[in-house]
């Protein structure tokens, strides 16, 4: 089975779950006997990792999830100031370098597009070739935004949103809320759509147990303090301005809290300026980027992770802090309330509240010992329940319906 996938999003460069998603899934589906070739944008980041000159496949022979199929594809030319169009613009790229891998391959049997952004690139190669299409939706516009479509971009995005639902053959989405989310937003018949988690893989947690983190944990935090940890995005929709009005709340009842929030956004100044506001400034890390490797090692010597978000189509951090054995304290929106049972594998509260937020913190950092045995029942429900395997396994039937179906259809 050989599948050409497009994806906005791969390592290096990551805005948010999505491309971890990817990186995880392919090597995954490659045990299971699926040939993906991946299609993605080439971008300099800020680091200087990403290669810019080949546009042959890059074998990561000893990169441990890279696939040895991986096409980058020039979109340095594209002015990305005008979002939408400069999206459309690298979409040309994507599908000319497509066209050239179909005719220059044996017979792919299907196209797998995450999100809208690779959705034009998507439907010029299904039209070309009548090749079916599977999408994954990880988010939506209409959910970003809590319903506000009032801008044009925003329009603009809801409507390619729309345009791959239609086009798509089958769609998977990551939680019951999002099957819900795109059933009702785009009138997409549920009996095409498809519920998979998306998983984690523990063994990054696991290689670091019983490791002496001492020396690494002295520079985020002092030894009796107590570290709280936030990694995301910094933006609205991710809540992380709930988390800064929590601190002093927090530093009322329980001073030996360190807050140390991980990652970059539109958000960044207005949440260092609000935190010298509040007077608390001394007591947040804004670390900005931070390695893979350097993440991992936050989730193991923190004593919980919080995930304020208003809007979380799945919660893949949920899963990495669960993975971690870092107690967990989330707002209870979308995926993150499937994921997490309230008091038996973490603390929901309640979502755009300061007060439940400051309550979930204080109790994980007062009661260490529940913290502790609440972590331990997220780590066994993350080994059963979201590995990589199961989830390329899951996906694999998924495309295997997809290819009988078009064999059996008329137009085959």
């Amino acid at each position: 089975m050989k599948v050409l996938m497009l994806s906005w999003e791969y390592p290096p460069y990551n805005v948010g779950g999505l491309g971890k998603h990817v990186m995880e899934l392919v090597p995954a589906l490659a045990k299971q006997g699926v040939e993906v070739y991946l299609l993605t944008p080439r971008w300099v980041s800020a680091l200087g990792e990403e290669p810019i000159v080949e546009l042959h496949p890059i074998d990561y022979t000893e990169g441990k999830g890279v696939p040895t199929n991986l096409y980058r594809v020039a979109s340095l030319s594209a002015d990305m100031s005008d979002f939408f169009s400069g999206a459309m613009r690298v979409n040309l790229n994507l599908a000319d370098r497509g066209r050239k891998l179909v005719e220059g391959e044996d017979k792919f049997d299907l196209l797998h597009a995450h999100d809208w952004l690779v959705a034009h690139a998507a439907f010029s190669l299904k039209h070309a070739y009548g090749l079916p299409l599977i999408s994954t939706i990880h988010a939506t516009e209409y959910g970003r935004s809590r319903g506000n479509l009032s801008g044009e971009l925003q329009r603009a995005i809801h409507n390619v949103e729309w345009w791959l639902t239609y086009e798509s053959w089958r769609v998977i989405c990551c939680s019951r809320h999002m099957v819900d989310e795109v059933g009702r937003i785009f009138q997409t018949p549920l009996d095409k759509i498809d519920l998979i988690p998306n998983g984690v893989d523990p063994t990054r947690f696991d290689r670091l147990e019983g490791k002496d983190l001492r020396d690494f944990r002295a520079g985020y935090a002092m030894a009796d303090e107590k570290i709280v940890l936030y990694v995301g995005r910094l933006v609205y929709e991710k809540g992380v301005h709930l988390l800064v009005e929590s601190v002093p709340r927090v530093l009322d009842s329980f001073p030996w809290a360190k807050f140390v929030v991980v990652g970059t956004g539109d958000s960044m100044d207005s949440l260092r300026q609000r935190a010298m506001e509040l007077g608390v400034d001394q007591k947040i890390y804004f670390t900005g980027f931070v390695s893979d490797e350097v993440r991992d090692r936050l989730f193991k010597v923190a004593d919980v992770a919080v995930l304020p978000s208003l809007y979380e189509p799945f919660g893949i951090v949920a899963l990495e802090a669960m993975a971690a054995k870092t107690p967990v304290v989330a707002a209870g929106v979308g995926g993150l309330a499937e994921v997490i049972v309230h008091n038996e594998t973490g603390i929901l509260v309640h979502p755009d509240n300061v007060d439940s937020l400051t309550w979930g913190i204080l109790h994980t950092l007062l009661s260490p010992d529940w913290a502790a045995m609440r972590a331990q029942r997220a780590y066994e429900v993350v080994v059963r329940d979201y590995g990589w395997m199961e989830i390329a396994r899951r996906t694999k039937e998924i495309y295997e319906r997809v290819i009988r179906e078009r064999q059996a259809s008329p137009s085959a």
